[in-house]
């Protein structure tokens, strides 16, 4: 894009997110972006442009524009404005589409069918697990996976995306000359080749509170569903399934214990009528009216392993681990083994990946 355009849409991307609707509706009577600027402020009233607006716009803050150019002066970093037609299709339908989106990466990616993967940024290890087997699993079959780059849930799936040689979308809450979590510079920089980081902050925007629901509007806006894996029922991950919902999206739950307060999230979107899945097959087979993915896509791992190879013995043990925690006393007690030959064959079925240490004993996977 040329910088005397992008200094513009750079500007822009600075107002409120009800801009981007007001310019799509007041597109047709500019020719120009630029045109937009030399506007009265009458012209931009009668177009429905807040006072506050209207105010940038007509004292724009061309040092604060010069800045957020330097970041772009770079191949792989794009400004996608909202009236340009690689812009997003699906995010172009929100009520408050961002005004452009900066991108890290391909920006082609962000038209590819996506699928959202959202939970805990403290995940029990079997949710992590989850996570990891349905990204992996949806990646196979072509779907582009996409999340927030947080902790837990978030980082998992976008790591599993990349592994399984798919493609993976990272929507950030700040600009995106940082990374936030600063853990994940890393896998930042692995998605930024193999995908695209995304973000309506300008750079240099750090880290508020504010900015994350706006976000999460993305997320969910960009993808024909959204699976949430593990959530508690304040979770932000709550607020993503509830936009994509408001969005006309689909919103996927897995079930999970009872006694676990990050499965509780999850029960009650199922209660409001998201779709209760154990198997990625299901979110394809649902998504299927919609676009085309692989008709075989690989399962997650833990509906595929009976622990047969391991023999009887195994197979008996693993019978008498729940899906919750369960404690090796109570193994013992169950199996009638003593402690010795519970704990040895503890270790083989963990390092099978049949079981997992967990807090107060073991769960089955």
């Amino acid at each position: 894009m040329d910088k005397e355009v992008a200094k513009y849409w750079v500007l822009l991307s600075r107002l409120n997110a009800e801009t981007g609707r007001r310019l799509l509706d007041a597109e047709p009577v500019f020719s120009d972006i630029g045109e937009l600027f030399a506007m009265k402020g009458k012209q931009l009233a009668e177009l429905g442009f807040s006072e506050t607006a209207r105010d940038r716009l007509r004292k724009p803050d061309w040092d604060t524009a010069k800045a957020d150019l330097a970041w772009l002066d770079s191949d792989d970093k794009h400004l996608l404005p909202i009236t340009d037609p690689a812009y997003p299709r699906l995010l172009k339908e929100l009520s408050d589409p961002p005004v452009v989106l900066f991108v890290h990466g391909d920006p082609a990616v962000l038209c590819a069918p996506q699928i959202a993967i959202v939970g805990s940024r403290n995940p029990t290890p079997a949710g992590a697990n989850n996570a990891r087997d349905f990204a992996a699993a949806l990646a196979r079959a072509g779907a582009t996976i996409t999340s927030g780059l947080a902790l837990g849930i978030d980082g998992a799936a976008h790591q599993a995306a990349l592994d399984a040689g798919g493609a993976t979308v990272a929507v950030a809450g700040t600009g995106l000359d940082r990374v936030y979590p600063a853990r994940h510079k890393d896998l930042a920089h692995r998605i930024a080749g193999q995908g695209a980081l995304v973000s309506e902050f300008a750079p240099g925007t750090g880290v508020r509170r504010g900015q994350f629901p706006r976000r999460n509007r993305i997320i969910s806006g960009l993808s024909l569903g959204t699976l949430v894996v593990e959530a508690a029922t304040q979770s932000g991950s709550l607020i993503t399934a509830r936009l994509a919902g408001e969005q006309g999206r689909e919103v996927f739950a897995l079930p999970g214990s009872i006694h676990n307060p990050l499965a509780r999230g999850c029960h009650q979107l199922i209660k409001q009528g998201a779709k209760l899945v154990e198997t990625a097959e299901e979110i394809l087979e649902e998504l299927a009216a919609l676009v085309a993915f692989s008709q075989s896509p690989a399962e997650p791992a833990a509906a595929e392993d009976s622990g047969t190879e391991l023999g009887r013995e195994y197979e008996q043990l693993l019978r008498q681990i729940d899906f919750d925690p369960t404690s090796v006393d109570e193994i013992v007690k169950r199996s009638g083994l003593s402690v010795e030959v519970v704990s040895n064959m503890l270790l083989l079925l963990e390092l099978n990946n049949k079981v997992v240490s967990v807090a107060g004993g073991y769960t089955r996977c």
